[in-house]
């Protein structure tokens, strides 16, 4: 029996039964569909990895059930009963995994990426998608209440299992919810009984066209954390009204675009930050409540639910990152568990760029079709990773996988790289889960890894590699600055700060405003020390997730950071800078330390020792060329895959 043995425990959903009260959560992933909104075997390969993982529950992401309400290009359609024969064959792939398959119905409103957006009343979305909607007429609302039944319909004929209304996050049902979005004066606005309206009589239409034994689950905010908008009290309110309606459960989550409290929030908040939501409302009704909101350890998960927060959870991002989640913590191998570290980039950030979903930690999200039928090699070759940090780990794992004899040597004492130290700021802990997590696969692997040792002609020789993996990393480059080597003000990088090896004095100015300096800025002030920041650019950290950098923002809101942008710097003195922002001379006195934070420079010198060996050289993450975790760790699969 599973150490979870509440999370492990059968649920019973309406007249639905899962073996397990993990649900994956919907997530609107923006791949695997064709031209015609289709599902394609991408998609299908994709749902098909957490069905084997282990889920007991599992929803379709974004299922539009209306063209107006398309949030995403690449999402799948349900408005013509022309969906339904590829609907049926991702049922069928999943059918054998034992797990309930569903769909989440939705339209976006007004957090639509479309120029014909349409919503309750013609008011712009708060944040992220620019432009206003067009305000329904009552013969729209009409259509649209019986475009959700009619795709409810199609997707049981599909032969899902259940469907999940989508009425939370800001999109077309919350807008009707939330005097936020909602200025109406006639029956569908105003009072709560007229703005729950809607919601109402969408449920009635899809449970008059698919019938009352059919489960149909309800998502609501248990808070907008928005001005005006849905808050804890109207939802206990809706929730008994849905309970009364026949709802098979209610999946409690909170935030819309631009509220306070993301959607999807990033390491900065808390794990469970809104379970405290679903309790609320399941101290109110008797029908099942699934909680959500950075639920990432089995742990966390048995909690909820043994101290009757929820009675089931859901899991997205974590899904994400490692489809095995619920068969490891099943068994007990926590430590196999690839952890989601908050992010956002993969997800959430690239989806909101019109891109694929992906994941930072997982670069198989997407790609489930291409690698299914991948063997273990029939060539099998002698590998030495060159580097101990993310990519060569990764690297290292996945040669010895493939079958390759492998070993690892690392220059320094410690494994992780600067990822390691890149988890020392506040909020940034979660960076570390990663390194632990390789770290503990390459002692899975009985891999051999050799610290202190750099790569050397002895080395070589001894091993005599047919390949080897440069995954070196990168230092902080210094830029030429008139009077940065004379000045009297302690000079130091982002590195040599966060490793322990340079202390600061109490006025510190950085130079760079990418994610490095931001994030040592919050470190530095943390400790109460005065902080200014100078970043050349016109925008703070472009390389983080939106929601990530959307609460590292937040924390910098304090009186001893002082933020600048657009600068040129014109001198370095002894005890400052001077310099433009934004067009006016700035300069700054007084400081006692110097923190260099901007561009990194690839380290590459063992590659001179491989001129005259016979080893095919491959170069990856950093070495290659600086860039964020999720380009090196896939860098670091895809070029074992092609020996």
């Amino acid at each position: 029996m599973s150490v979870y043995a509440n999370l492990f425990s059968p649920i019973r959903i309406g007249t639905m039964t899962a073996k397990n009260r993990l649900l994956m959560s919907a997530m609107s992933i923006n791949f695997g569909v064709d031209i015609d909104g289709r599902v394609t075997d991408q998609l299908i390969q994709y749902f098909v990895a957490r069905a084997r993982g282990g889920v007991g529950m599992m929803l379709v992401g974004g299922g539009a059930v209306h063209p107006t309400g398309l949030e995403l290009p690449d999402l799948p359609t349900l408005w013509d009963d022309g969906c339904i024969a590829s609907l049926k064959k991702m049922v069928a792939a999943v059918k054998p995994f034992d797990t309930r398959f569903g769909v989440q119905l939705m339209h976006g409103g007004r957090q639509s990426y479309h120029d014909h957006t349409v919503a309750p009343s013609a008011i712009p979305a708060p944040a992220v998608v620019k432009g206003s909607p067009r305000e329904l007429t009552i013969p729209e609302i009409k259509e649209m209440i019986s475009s959700f039944g009619d795709a409810a319909r199609r997707c049981r004929d599909a032969g899902f299992d259940f469907i999940e209304i989508h009425a939370a996050h800001g999109y077309l049902i919350n807008q009707f919810l939330s005097p936020n979005a909602n200025h109406r004066t006639d029956e569908y606005g105003g009072s709560f009984e007229n703005r729950s309206r809607f919601c109402l009589e969408v449920f009635r239409d899809i449970q008059q066209k698919v019938g009352p034994e059919y489960p149909v689950g309800v998502r609501i905010n248990g808070r907008d954390y928005i001005d005006e908008g849905f808050d804890i009290e109207e939802a206990i309110r809706l929730a008994l009204l849905l309970e009364t309606g026949g709802a098979a459960y209610l999946h409690v989550s909170a935030g819309v675009y631009g509220s306070t409290e993301l959607t999807i929030p990033s390491m900065y908040t808390e794990q469970g930050c809104f379970i405290h939501l679903a309790k609320a409302i399941k101290d109110k009704v008797s029908i099942p409540i699934i909680a959500v909101g950075r639920i990432k350890t089995p742990d966390l998960a048995e909690r909820v639910i043994r101290e009757g927060k929820a009675d089931a959870v859901a899991l997205g991002r974590s899904l994400l990152a490692d489809p095995e989640f619920p068969n490891k913590a099943g068994t007990g191998d926590l430590d196999r568990i690839r952890p989601c570290i908050g992010c956002c980039l993969g997800c959430i950030h690239a989806v909101l760029a019109l891109e694929p979903g992906g994941c930072v930690v997982n670069p198989k999200v997407g790609r489930e079709y291409l690698l299914n039928n991948r063997d273990r090699t029939l060539n099998p070759q002698k590998i030495v990773v060159v580097g101990g940090g993310p990519a060569g780990m990764a690297a290292a794992r996945a040669a010895v996988e493939a079958g390759h004899r492998t070993i690892l040597c690392e220059e320094s004492g410690k494994l992780g790289g600067l990822m390691r130290i890149a988890a020392t700021p506040p909020g940034r802990g979660e960076v570390g889960d990663i390194v632990n997590h390789l770290i503990n696969e390459l002692e899975r692997l009985k891999i051999k890894v050799m610290l202190n040792t750099a790569l050397n002609e002895r080395l070589l020789g001894d091993e005599d590699p047919d390949v080897v993996v440069l995954a070196t990393g990168s230092q902080p480059e210094v830029p030429i600055i008139k009077g940065l080597f004379k000045t009297a003000m302690h000079l130091c990088t982002v590195t040599d700060v966060l490793d322990g090896r340079s202390p600061t004095g109490g006025r510190i100015i950085i130079l760079g405003g990418g994610q490095a300096g931001m994030v040592m800025a919050d470190y530095l002030a943390e400790q109460g020390k005065t902080v200014a920041l100078l970043n050349r650019r016109p925008h703070f950290a472009e390389e983080m997730s939106s929601n990530d950098r959307f609460y590292l923002r937040e924390r910098l809101k304090r009186d001893n950071v002082t933020l600048y942008k657009k600068t040129t710097i014109a001198q370095v003195l002894d005890d400052g800078v001077r310099f433009s922002s934004n067009g006016e001379t700035v300069v700054l006195e007084n400081y006692d330390t110097i923190i260099i934070a901007e561009t990194m420079a690839p380290v590459r010198d063992a590659k001179n020792l491989l001129k005259n060996s016979r080893a095919r050289v491959m170069i990856i993450g950093d070495a290659k060329q600086p860039r964020n975790l999720m380009l090196g760790l896939s860098e670091a699969e895809e070029i074992i895959q092609t020996l």
